[in-house]
């Protein structure tokens, strides 16, 4: 069929012009200036929400940081005075008890320092009375003075050696009850870091939907029933002008291996729910990845890596829902979209936003380990003020013996292990 074309004379040069030529140039710049406009309009409506994201963030890791800066001051300060109470409280008791057994021992010593003068008195006369007796009455009793003096030295040997033997015990003890209660401790410690599996898989759960909710608060975010099939929770999509434009199932794991299983039954819950998007949070990713990835049409990340693409799968769910409301091409632009969602641009745009929230997981890693290296110091330092307590305590008993009484202060019970436990 010959197309009909409409050519017009120009009045200057007299040649023939096609006005469908014309037209034809003029419609295509007009199309071409409204779509650059409305792509320069989609881009700053895309820097603006990007924008934003960090500055909520920002703020967010701000108020994070100053709670840490006032919780940390409260117990140094409480720590503090915990200290220097104790040290007050033992250096009295120890003082009054160490006062009284002093003047015991003083008591004792002038006695014996008494018998002793009257010792030294009776020898003399003994002495006056054998220059006055004979020399083998003399011998004799100087043998006797002799095989007395022999058993006192052993006796007081053996006096000292029963003391010795005693102490040892007790030290013995004292470092036996020292060490359990360190093993009890650590043992407190293993248990409170590695917690139920159960439990540590709450807190992933809760706290993604709190991130959702506070990140997008337009949408839905609905947690799915222990016990009831399906993921965790169900993203619902909504804007100001549109409500229900699509749905993101999560899943969270925190199990130490990776396991396949998890993706064939995540498959099954987003097709029984008819939901077009999957996003499985795990603390292990498989071994043949490293970064977050594709397994079979769902999307598998961190949960450092999950806060960077939620946003972003987020606004291509939206995007999604706009080119099914458009007839024209509607089938080309659902391909171009899953094109760009398993492209290497996506990929890029999300890894640089994941490499923003690692930064700030190792800053935050940094604070935190320098927060314990704190409390290890102190830690350090209350447990060597007790054991130079207990060392001098344990010195005055040794050297006053059974009459120095116990010093329940210094000794564990089971409240001492349940202050351990708090301030643990």
């Amino acid at each position: 069929m010959k197309t009909e074309e409409t050519t017009i004379k120009c009045p200057n040069c007299g040649g023939a012009i096609n006005v469908n030529d014309i037209l034809k140039h003029q419609i295509e710049d007009t199309l071409r200036k409204e779509y650059q406009l409305k792509a320069n309009q989609n881009e700053q409506a895309f820097q603006a929400k990007t924008e934003k994201l960090a500055k909520d963030q920002g703020d967010f890791e701000a108020k994070k940081q100053k709670e840490n800066e006032l919780f940390l001051e409260r117990v140094a300060k409480e720590s503090k005075a915990n200290e220097a109470a104790l040290v007050l409280k033992v250096t009295k008791q120890v003082e009054e008890e160490s006062k009284d057994q002093l003047m015991l021992l003083n008591k004792e010593l002038n006695e014996k320092s008494e018998k002793l003068r009257e010792l030294h008195k009776k020898d003399g006369e003994i002495a006056k009375l054998q220059r006055e007796k004979a020399e083998a009455k003399d011998i004799a009793e100087a043998a006797a003075q002799k095989q007395f003096t022999a058993q006192l030295i052993v006796e007081k040997a053996k006096a000292k050696q029963l003391a010795d033997e005693e102490n040892e015990l007790k030290v013995a003890s004292l470092q036996k009850q020292l060490e359990d209660n360190k093993k009890h401790t650590a043992d407190l410690l293993k248990k409170q870091e590695q917690g139920s599996m159960q439990l540590q898989g709450e807190i992933m759960e809760l706290a993604i939907e709190e991130y959702l909710a506070t990140s997008f608060p337009l949408d839905t975010i609905t947690e799915v029933k222990k016990g009831a099939n399906g993921a965790d929770c169900m993203h619902i999509v909504n804007t100001r002008e549109s409500q229900n434009c699509g749905a993101i199932y999560y899943e969270s794991k925190r199990a130490k291996n990776f396991q396949q299983a998890w993706i064939d039954k995540f498959k099954a819950d987003l097709q029984a729910k008819n939901a077009p998007f999957g996003i499985l949070v795990t603390e292990c990713l498989p071994s043949d990845m490293q970064r977050m990835g594709w397994i079979d049409r769902i999307l598998v990340c961190t949960y450092q890596e999950f806060k960077g693409i939620s946003g972003v799968v987020r606004e291509h769910v939206i995007q999604l829902h706009h080119a099914k409301q458009t007839q024209d091409n509607k089938g080309d632009k659902m391909v171009m979209l899953y094109d760009f969602l398993t492209g290497n641009e996506f990929r890029m745009q999300v890894e640089s936003i994941v490499d923003a929230f690692e930064q700030m997981h190792v800053d935050l890693r940094r604070e935190k380990k320098s927060t314990l290296s704190m409390w290890t110091q102190r830690e350090k330092q209350l447990d060597k003020v007790m054991h130079n307590t207990i060392a001098m305590h344990g010195a005055v008993k040794g050297i006053a013996g059974n009459a120095v009484q116990t010093i329940k202060a210094l000794e564990f019970d089971a409240e001492d292990e349940l202050l351990l436990e708090n301030s643990i």
